[in-house]
């Protein structure tokens, strides 16, 4: 029997599966939190030089009583200023008033003739939102505020290794290995970061920490998605997404709480620790152990599985030499990345799922700098931009069970690109907001189903490399997105014409995409480049095909073919 064949038997989404599949989802909380930590671990604050001619004068004596009160006289006094035609002050943050020569202090002083000189002894931030992040404690504004950049692109950095790295580890040593491997890299690194002395440590370590999250993102997902059978396989690629919103949510609560960026890393790295419990109820991919023709305990993963389902199944489950020369075909190499590419019909699926990850990556991101202003604190727009995320992916849930995977991807990649175009024509303000806000909503819920894709057109043995090409290429578009931004310096409406155009032509190229909805997943490479067949009226897919009636409940109800054997195939 087919692994699919045999989830249809068991029960595609049974108790076992679904215990299995929400232990699993219960790691996209983490991996929220180490992917979105650093909107407060680099949170900027208002900031302006420190005057230490004036570290010794009491305020008090002028009826300023607080500290708060003392440093805005001292500042008001000290630090030049620009007055706006609304009334608004604005304070230079880069540079002070030369106090050679002047030994006083008093309310009155007017400092404005005198000569201007750059912070030469630190600065004053401002605390009211941040206890401390890496920009007030390793001093990174003015001249040193490009370091946050840096620190924040070789994150991303370590998050395209880790895509590679532990898609390839997942691959060869299992999806179970890779997944507890990386969260104790987590644990390790992610404690380490918070101890750093200076930007550099902590921008190399905070590296490790991405490639650290994205091995456990690929292989938690992975590893819930492949014990899931066809007609259900909607359900883990989504369900997941909705964990990872809650996660985004979670994540705002803790950092107001938690507003000293060394105790926030150290608190989501040490909840590391508590993963470690679900070892024990977390077994290997039983498709994976198939694929690697590790048949004995594959089959006794399947029984357990069965008996949790309250299934019977036959005593003779497989027989070895349905797997003989599976996988790397009569080769005997190991399946790896470069296989994605060796055939026509499978490049061409990983080509486009590729771009529609660049470009979902990058119109995301282009739409989350339009509410940065929501009219709130950081914390609560932060709650709120995941929140709204939640509404997209509930209706893809319901949407591709009903519609299918490519009109739900063509369509909302389409409204998000038109939103994008939208936001030209409107000026700034709730409006603009509100249609940008509709773009997000498209967006996300074009990237859930982008997500969901590559575990269902890739075949298992090179299924978790598959995944993490995207979510390479999708890195490198993060970190090239504010490139596009800057564009806007010489014509303001270009970044958001790039976002709405290519949008559009990703909704327009996923058209071409295979419909998976209700099909068996490819568990060779041959399968893989055989697979959506019969999408384009072409012959030698009849295997994949299930029947799609919501009627059918049991597994004598699909009607389905054997598949060919191996040699048979090769043959022809």
């Amino acid at each position: 029997m087919k692994f699919d064949d045999i989830m249809i038997t068991i029960g595609e989404f049974g108790r076992y599966q679904r215990r299995t599949y929400n232990l699993c989802c219960l790691f996209a909380f983490l991996t929220a939190f180490h992917l979105l930590a650093s909107v407060f671990i680099t949170g900027s604050a208002d900031h302006w030089c420190k005057i230490p001619e004036w570290d010794e004068v009491n305020c008090t004596e002028w009826g300023y009583n607080t500290t708060e009160e003392c440093q805005e006289l001292k500042r008001s006094i000290g630090i030049p200023s620009n007055i706006s035609e609304t009334g608004d002050v604005t304070y230079a943050q880069c540079s002070r008033y030369n106090l050679s020569g002047i030994d006083y202090f008093r309310p009155d002083l007017d400092l404005s003739g005198r000569d201007v000189v750059s912070c030469d002894a630190g600065w004053v931030y401002d605390r009211s939102v941040f206890q401390s992040s890496i920009v007030i404690d390793f001093d990174l504004v003015c001249g040193s505020s490009y370091l946050t950049s840096v620190s924040q692109s070789l994150y991303f950095l370590g998050v395209l290794i880790g895509s590679l790295v532990f898609g390839h580890i997942s691959d060869i040593f299992g999806r179970q290995k890779s997944l507890f491997f990386s969260c104790g890299f987590i644990l390790v690194t992610g404690t380490a970061v918070a101890f750093s002395p200076n930007v550099w440590v902590y921008a190399i370590l905070y590296l490790l920490v991405g490639a650290a999250m994205y091995g456990t993102l690929i292989s938690s997902f992975v590893l819930g998605t492949e014990m899931v059978g066809p007609s259900k396989r909607y359900l883990a690629g989504m369900i997941i997404e909705l964990y990872f919103s809650v996660g985004y949510m979670l994540l705002a609560a803790i950092a107001y709480l938690i507003r000293n960026w060394r105790h926030l890393q150290l608190f989501i790295s040490l909840i590391s620790l508590a993963y470690f419990m679900l070892y024990p109820f977390l077994p290997e991919s039983a498709r994976w152990l198939m694929a690697k023709k590790k048949l004995e305990p594959a089959e006794k993963i399947i029984r357990k599985a069965a008996k949790v389902n309250r299934v019977k199944l036959p005593d003779i489950l497989f027989e070895e030499r349905e797997f003989m020369n599976k996988s790397g075909g009569n080769t005997g190499r190991q399946p790896n990345v470069f296989d994605l590419f060796r055939t026509p019909r499978l490049r061409r699926n990983t080509l486009n799922l590729i771009f529609n990850w660049i470009v979902n990556t990058l119109v995301y991101y282009g739409l989350s700098l339009s509410t940065d202003s929501l009219g709130v604190d950081i914390y609560l727009a932060f709650f709120v931009s995941g929140a709204v995320e939640i509404p997209a992916y509930t209706s893809v849930l319901f949407g591709i069970e009903y519609f299918g995977r490519r009109p739900m991807i063509v369509s909302y990649m389409i409204a998000g690109g038109i939103a994008c175009l939208a936001t030209i024509f409107i000026p700034a303000g709730p409006g603009r907001v509100a249609v940008a806000m509709i773009g997000k909503f498209g967006i996300a819920g074009s990237f859930a189903i982008a997500y969901l894709y590559p575990a269902e057109i890739f075949p298992t043995p090179i299924r978790a490399a598959g995944l993490g090409m995207c979510a390479m290429a999708s890195r490198v578009a993060g970190m090239i997105s504010p490139l596009i931004i800057l564009l806007g310096d010489y014509w303001k409406p270009l970044p958001f014409l790039i976002f709405g155009i290519s949008s559009i032509l990703a909704g327009i190229l996923a058209l071409f995409l295979p419909e998976t909805k209700g099909r068996r997943v490819p568990e060779t490479i041959e399968e893989g480049e055989n697979f959506g067949r019969t999408l384009l009226n072409e012959p030698g897919d009849d295997e994949y095909n299930m029947s799609e009636s919501p009627e059918m409940t049991s597994p004598s109800d699909f009607k389905y073919q054997k598949a060919p054997d191996v040699d048979t195939a090769i043959e022809t």
